[in-house]
């Protein structure tokens, strides 16, 4: 693999989309055989992340598909927070009016102080701003910082239409239902508010392909459950975190089973029959080693296709930070290594996987329009 240095990386971009056509024509995927590009959180590497600014980037930058993470407001609206604790993310904490809306809660069995968006309404929410998540990690996002408003479903939907028509790429979507099992809990279901949100617009409903996607199984088959066959283009996906970590809707029905029992064999024919794919952590795929560096592939990958499932790991980032440690330039934790991602992403795209979730689009595209002429 010739590797792609920082400095020629605007000039490689544009020769990716002059050669490939930059992922897919439109219309829905049929098939497990283009490799997709998935911008986790928008473009997060680049821009405050679950922002229009940042999803904007992405697909500027070759993505094929933009992920909302989605949670709902006191008057059950669903905006794009990755979660409902938002004072990380948004100026919330600075705003004075709102000083007595910060609480303690328990989300998922954990104890959490802040301000979560289920006390606001979406007015309120509007007024305020996003700021960079992890800015000693990424300093330069910070000068975006109180520019950008929270934005809801129906307006990323809108953003991926109106940029579809503008490449003349189909963008298709990956909306994350967060702490389903809460939301219900408090009367604010998330399920049948997203599935009302996409078929209100025909480009959500029919034309893009949106991959549903949770980390718990039950509100999964619910989606099933109520979708049948009635939307071809909608594909569900099981997420999965460490093998050793328990789905919440397990651990609320009693359950002892984890992640690491849906990822055997057996276990993904039991997704299969609720999902099109699974999207665990990318650990779960190639392990470390006991100094950090990348090991052997599981048999996860094969147990899916086995099983007819699709395969997107998350989260692959351009830092130092979040490398394997024989992939690390010399720099500092927070110095972007492009060079180190493309390998990295092109190690899993040779270990099977379908698509990845990525904060850096741009890399991503790179890697896998350079893995496919290699």
């Amino acid at each position: 693999m010739n590797p792609i240095h920082i400095l020629s990386l605007p000039l490689a971009l544009a020769a990716v989309f002059s050669i490939s056509g930059c992922g897919s024509g439109g219309g829905e995927l049929s098939s497990n055989k283009q490799i997709l590009v998935i911008g986790h959180r928008g473009a997060s590497a680049l821009r405050p992340e679950h922002t229009l600014a940042s999803y904007t980037k992405a697909i500027e930058d070759g993505a094929d598909v933009i992920e909302p993470d989605l949670v709902a407001t006191k008057d059950g609206f669903l905006i794009a927070r990755h979660e409902n604790e938002i004072s990380g993310t948004t100026n919330v904490a600075a705003i004075a009016k709102f000083a007595d809306r910060k609480t303690k809660k328990m989300i998922d069995g954990n104890a959490l102080e802040g301000w979560f968006t289920e006390d606001f309404t979406l007015a309120e929410i509007k007024e305020l701003r996003a700021k960079e998540r992890i800015p000693q990690i990424r300093p330069n996002n910070t000068q975006y910082d109180g520019q950008f408003e929270v934005p809801t479903l129906t307006e990323i939907i809108a953003l991926a239409k109106s940029m579809s028509a503008k490449t003349g790429r189909t963008i298709h979507l990956y909306p994350e239902t967060k702490h389903p099992s809460y939301f219900q809990s408090i009367g604010l279901p998330l399920e049948d508010r997203l599935l009302t949100v996409l078929e209100q617009d025909d480009y959500s409903a029919k034309r893009a392909t949106i991959f549903i996607q949770s980390f718990e199984t039950a509100n999964l088959k619910s989606i099933r459950t109520k979708i049948g066959k009635s939307h071809p283009n909608y594909q569900l996906i099981q997420l999965m975190d460490d093998a050793k970590v328990q789905p919440p809707d397990f651990v609320l029905a009693g359950s002892k089973r984890t992640y690491g029992d849906l990822m055997t064999a057996a276990g993904m024919w039991e997704v299969a029959a609720y999902a099109d794919g699974v999207g665990p952590y990318k650990l779960s795929i190639i392990p470390q080693d006991s100094k950090g560096n990348l090991g052997k592939p599981t048999a996860l990958v094969s147990n899916a296709h086995e099983a007819g499932l699709r395969v997107h790991p998350y989260t692959f980032r351009p830092e130092n930070n979040f490398l394997p440690a024989d992939l690390k330039s010399n720099g500092l934790p927070a110095t972007r290594n492009p060079d180190g991602l493309v390998t990295e992403i092109q190690t899993y795209l040779k270990a099977g996987i379908d698509g990845f979730f990525t904060d850096d689009p741009a890399i991503g595209r790179l890697a896998v329009d350079s893995f496919k002429r290699s």
